[in-house]
């Protein structure tokens, strides 16, 4: 079989190449097999990945039953609830790209045949589907599976955000005393798994699964279950099979994919930080995409699942209802038929799956929201865009004004929640924490958690050209580009500017005249660099805007 591994172990040239595969313990009869990454981003750091040692045996047993010969390797991963509100966040984003490049790197250095590529959270799936879309081959996704809710004095299900962040609000505001923020932690996380909504993690792993880059089924089947355990084993099979029929990640991961990966993720009501990796995976995959195109589809689809944050469903019940596939069956007029790892098209998929509870998946007919639950807007405040996620905050509040009150990071936002400085009515403008000027472009979770947990959700507005975890409820605006590092709009907001937001208008305009920003920008000089030297001075340097997608100029 003429495969691409034949460059590092065919022919006489090759005498020393093959005298160090002889060494790993490779045999002359798996000489002529093709050689599959299994690319693992298991550590012990990680919730979502700290089980993946079994997924990795059965992937690599899959593999040679498919009659292929495993190689396994590693990248590392970021678990982003444990760096949120500290200087640990600003890895966050740039570890997307290092993945991307070290999976590119490790791939190509071998000449390896296929992938499959194993993950879980939040940047670690995008970086790995950056990569594949890169490499342009045989390639398999493989999601380690959401973790189960937790149980809390018997009865009441809880899941990481909604529970334990917004648990610091609501001890902030004397509504629970410190023991039962205690009681709350210990119980809130029971074990392994993506954290149990529909956050980052697992809206990613939904839309790998839209895409046709995993498995059917793969995206929601629990952690540490039987089920992943024998998807991961069929997948191992699966990379040999495309290897052999030539079946290549871009032949997949196509217009038609990211097209269908934004009406689901749009009719799920997903994570605003898929605003930034969707645009980072089409630009590795060389698919033009311009941000409207969320608010294009989001007219065209309803949301219908309401998972946490925004509802009170969580992964479990959406796997109980037959999962993404049967969110495939209920937009099947809409999603674009198109290949998939499966070897059947995501239109066949669609049409065969059943929906088991019908009010955890509704259909287009009896939606949660007649239109996307992600918005992309625009204004003199953010003239390339920002992005809200609509089906996490109230259906009736559809405009918001109020007066700005300017934080430079959220660190300094964070202290004045803690000394009782925001009121209701006020509009925060969190700045200096987009991509550059973070860098990295941080995560607020901490934050709009806890203004949640006090009851001012609904009754604030957060803007910010940094980022809103997946689990962010209320109104908070994020990616506001372009971002103040480069002296956007939002870096000469005064306190006490009226703020005004028009949610069906899709419009966000600061109402302060254009000959008053004007004269406010010649005065205008942008804050010194955080970092001088390291991985973050470098990501400083080539990272682009959050309105396409944060990617490095040097992948361009």
């Amino acid at each position: 079989m003429k495969t691409r591994s034949n460059q590092i172990k065919k022919g006489v040239d090759c005498t020393a190449n093959r005298a160090l595969l002889y060494a790993t313990g490779v045999s002359k009869n798996q000489m002529n097999r093709p050689f599959i990454g299994v690319c693992s981003s298991f550590t012990d750091l990680v919730p979502g990945h700290i089980n993946m040692r079994s997924l990795e045996r059965k992937i690599e047993q899959g593999v040679c039953s498919g009659g292929g010969v495993p190689f396994l390797f590693s990248v590392p991963g970021i678990c982003d609830g444990i760096a949120m509100g500290h200087g640990g966040m600003h890895y966050s984003l740039p570890s997307r790209d290092l993945i991307a490049n070290m999976v590119e790197s490790i791939t190509n250095a071998h000449q390896l045949d296929g992938l499959v590529l194993l993950t879980n959270c939040d940047k670690i799936t995008p970086g790995m589907l950056m990569a594949a879309a890169r490499l342009d081959l045989p390639t398999v996704v493989v999601t380690a599976g959401p973790m189960r809710s937790g149980l809390f004095q018997g009865q009441k299900k809880l899941s990481l955000v909604r529970d334990t962040f917004e648990s610091v609000g609501k001890y902030y505001a004397g509504k629970i005393s410190k023991e039962q923020v205690e009681a709350i932690e210990c119980e809130a996380c029971p074990g392994g798994g993506s954290c149990q909504g529909l956050y980052t993690a697992n809206t990613m792993n939904c839309l790998t699964e839209v895409m046709g880059m995993s498995l059917t089924g793969c995206a929601t089947a629990m952690e540490s279950s039987a089920k992943k355990a024998r998807l991961a084993y069929e997948s191992g099979e699966r990379v040999v099979t495309l290897v052999k029929k030539g079946l290549t990640a871009r032949k997949i991961l196509n217009k038609k994919a990211i097209r269908n990966a934004i009406r689901v993720d749009l009719a799920l009501g997903g994570s605003t930080n898929t605003t930034l990796h969707i645009p980072a995976i089409a630009h590795a995959a060389e698919v033009p995409i311009d941000l409207e195109v969320f608010n294009k589809i989001s007219h065209e689809i309803p949301q219908i699942t309401s998972l946490r944050p925004g509802g009170d469903y969580m992964m479990e019940d959406l796997e109980a209802a037959g999962g993404i596939p049967a969110v495939l069956n209920r937009l099947q007029s809409d999603i674009e038929s198109n290949p998939t790892v499966n070897l059947s098209s995501t239109q066949a998929i669609a049409k065969q799956s059943p929906v088991f509870l019908p009010d955890v998946v509704r259909s287009k007919t009896k939606p949660y929201r007649k239109q996307g639950g992600i918005f992309i807007l625009k204004g003199n405040l953010a003239e390339q865009g920002c992005v809200i996620k609509v089906g996490a905050i109230s259906s009736n509040l559809q405009r918001f004004s109020g007066k700005a009150k300017v934080f430079d990071g959220e660190g300094q936002a964070m202290q004045a929640f803690k000394q009782d400085q925001i009121k209701a009515g006020d509009v925060l403008i969190v700045r200096y924490e987009g991509p550059k000027g973070g860098p990295g472009m941080r995560e607020s979770l901490a934050l709009t958690a806890a203004i949640s947990g006090k009851g001012l959700g609904d009754k604030i507005a957060l803007i910010s050209d940094g980022r809103f975890s997946g689990g962010t409820r209320g109104i908070s605006i994020g990616h506001v580009s372009p971002e103040a590092q480069q002296g956007g709009v939002i870096a000469l907001i005064q306190n006490g500017d009226l703020i005004k937001i028009d949610l069906p208008k899709r419009k966000i305009n600061v109402q302060v005249s254009k000959a008053e920003l004007n004269k406010r920008k010649r005065k205008w000089l942008p804050p010194k660099s955080k970092f001088k030297s390291g991985w973050l001075a470098q990501y400083q340097q080539l990272v682009t805007s959050a309105a396409q997608g944060a990617v490095l100029k040097s992948q361009s």
